[in-house]
């Protein structure tokens, strides 16, 4: 039974979408965000449904929720996404944390400035993954810091895009 009428499961993830927004039609011949969230930075990434490929775009470096929010109002202006893919962290284990709190609250948040959908995706292992990436491509160590979130955001939108 969902608790949360506006929080439904689905194959990929928790949908939130208090407008009901969501068609399926649209938003598979859409582009999409992905955001990798943390308390300091947020890494985003954009993909096309078509095409199935997540690429990193840019990282918000700013623990200021109102710089947060005007940064992906600009990227959700210029990118016209009809879906928002938000990497869901969890311990090892799969338990909630407090990051696992703060992330949804921005996800709701999103979904409520922004009237698109969002889905919350189990990230757990995304940073790790988006690190050897960028370790195979020789960016190593402190390197790492200013494209890494956006890195770990590219490995979430991908992790959709191949379950669909």
């Amino acid at each position: 039974m969902v608790k949360n009428p506006n929080i439904l499961p689905t194959a990929h993830g928790q949908i939130i979408d208090n407008e009901n927004v969501y068609d399926a039609k649209i938003v598979l011949a859409s582009t999409a965000l992905s955001f990798d969230f943390g308390e300091q930075r947020i890494g985003v990434a954009v993909g096309e449904h078509v095409l199935a490929n997540a690429n990193p775009l840019t990282t918000i470096d700013n623990e200021s929720n109102e710089v947060r929010f005007q940064a992906i109002s600009k990227l959700i202006n210029e990118w016209q996404p009809k879906l928002l893919i938000v990497g869901l962290p969890l311990s090892l284990d799969g338990a909630e944390t407090n990051v696992t709190q703060l992330c949804k609250k921005f996800a709701r948040r999103l979904n409520g400035r922004f009237n698109l959908p969002v889905i919350l995706i189990d990230e757990r292992y995304s940073s790790v993954e988006a690190s050897e990436r960028l370790k195979q491509t020789g960016v190593k160590g402190r390197a790492q810091k200013t494209m890494l979130d956006q890195v770990a955001a590219q490995t979430i939108l991908q992790s959709y895009f191949d379950s669909l």
